[in-house]
């Protein structure tokens, strides 16, 4: 494929859109108010975990399975369908049902959020990239969704603090579940409209619509993907990297039960984190191209281990705003640099573009199955230990999984590093 018959900029506008609304409902408002999505489900840590791990059991065998779907069906129509799809879970979301009907909402999500969307949307992705641009479109990628998800955060703790009447101190549960059902309606829709955009607009020039697709996927295509070293060692970079990911998740209960902050302000943490998701990602990207992108994916898994022994040592707890924030960036650097570029560098790793949806969903078979673990491993973690002692084991936890994923990215850039480059010069 030749970068004159690349897509338009507004389709990867439209792929980073979608990209983060469809893990709006089930991640970010999460990440972005987990004390307070702790408070009104009635949940601890640990059964919050098993609503995620139950998330992830149905995304295993969603990503097997939705990969060669991918290489089938061209990547707007499964997006759109799977953002409706995700926006009416939101719905049942907003009643606050008891915990059985959540585990099977979050198996819902799923499904609609990995069979139908994940593949499609790295191939898009790979597609906009070209030859010669993979840094720069899965650094956009994330970068981009980042921002959505930092949007999507602002605007949830505005929704939260408008429809808030009561003093967050005291607050009762229904004046919560009051004020947080806003939060999931007005995110619901917005992820609706997301995708009627996406299905009118998000179309290719058709040589290229005809180039990405193929009749049918064989035994022996998959066989022969999965002979490819690049394979392997991307579930292994995958894996460790989306632990880091998950970690993310905590710093603003952190904040809660380190740093002693109120709900807006724990919420008001995590949507800084959001927003330090796409400066990284954009920066990490247009660099990467320039440089060599498994060279960066390397240096992202040292500087995440940094960070994470930082955590670890206990030294980030009775510090200034300011440190904080400092102590949280560094990790975020790591992690989100990581992010930004395990998919980027399927191209210099020699994973053909036509086998691209089902290389991604035997990849993330082993890559994503953090999302079955991690949740309740950090719930017990925190849970057993209440306090500092608990995230300290969390971020131990952070550090050994980062220092595996230094070493398969070190092998990688081993294999690949040079001739990637190369490569995409010639190009």
């Amino acid at each position: 494929m030749k970068d004159p018959e690349k897509a338009p900029w507004y389709y990867l506008l439209l792929l980073i859109l979608a990209g983060e609304s469809v893990f709006i409902l089930p991640f970010v408002l999460q990440r972005v108010f987990r004390p307070t999505v702790l408070k009104v489900f009635e949940l601890d840590n640990v059964s919050l975990g098993l609503c995620f791990s139950v998330y992830g059991f149905v995304a295993l065998i969603s990503y097997l399975l939705g990969g060669p779907l991918a290489d089938k069906f061209q990547p707007r129509k499964l997006i759109a369908i799977a953002l409706w799809m995700t926006a009416l879970g939101g719905l049942v979301f907003a009643t606050f049902p008891d915990y059985l009907i959540l585990q099977v909402l979050y198996g819902f999500w799923g499904f609609t959020t990995i069979f139908l969307f994940w593949s499609p949307m790295i191939k898009a992705t790979r597609v906009w990239g070209g030859q010669s641009s993979q840094g720069k479109a899965f650094g956009f990628l994330d970068g981009g969704r980042g921002l959505v998800g930092a949007l999507f955060g602002t605007l949830g703790v505005l929704v939260f603090s408008h429809f808030m009447s009561a003093d967050l101190e005291v607050a009762t549960l229904e004046e919560s579940r009051f004020a947080f059902r806003y939060v999931i309606l007005t995110s619901s829709a917005i992820v609706s409209i997301v995708g009627v955009l996406v299905w009118f607009f998000m179309r290719l020039p058709e040589s290229l619509e005809n180039e990405i697709v193929v009749e049918r996927i064989t035994v022996s295509q998959i066989k022969e993907v999965l002979r490819l070293p690049s394979v392997l060692l991307l579930m292994i970079i995958i894996l460790c990297a989306y632990v880091g990911y998950k970690i993310t998740d905590i710093f603003s209960l952190y904040a809660q039960d380190v740093m002693l902050y109120n709900e807006v302000e724990s919420a008001e943490v995590g949507t800084f984190l959001l927003f330090a998701r796409p400066v990284v990602g954009v920066f990490i990207g247009v660099i990467a191209d320039r440089s060599r992108p498994t060279l960066f994916l390397l240096i992202g898994f040292v500087v995440a281990l940094l960070g994470s022994l930082l955590f670890a040592s206990g030294m980030v707890a009775n510090v200034s705003y300011f440190v904080f924030l400092f102590s949280i960036m560094i990790v975020a650097l790591g992690v989100y640099a990581i992010r930004s570029l395990y998919f980027a560098v399927m191209q210099s790793g020699r994973i053909p573009m036509a086998l691209t949806g089902t290389a991604v969903g035997l990849i993330s078979l082993i890559g994503y199955t953090p999302d079955i673990f991690a949740g309740p491993a950090m719930g017990y973690l925190l849970d057993a230990s209440p306090g500092l002692e608990g995230h300290k084991h969390v971020f131990w936890m952070l550090a050994l999984f980062s220092f595996i994923g230094a070493i398969a990215a070190f092998r990688y850039f081993q294999l690949y590093g040079k001739s990637g480059y190369e490569d995409s010069k010639k190009s």
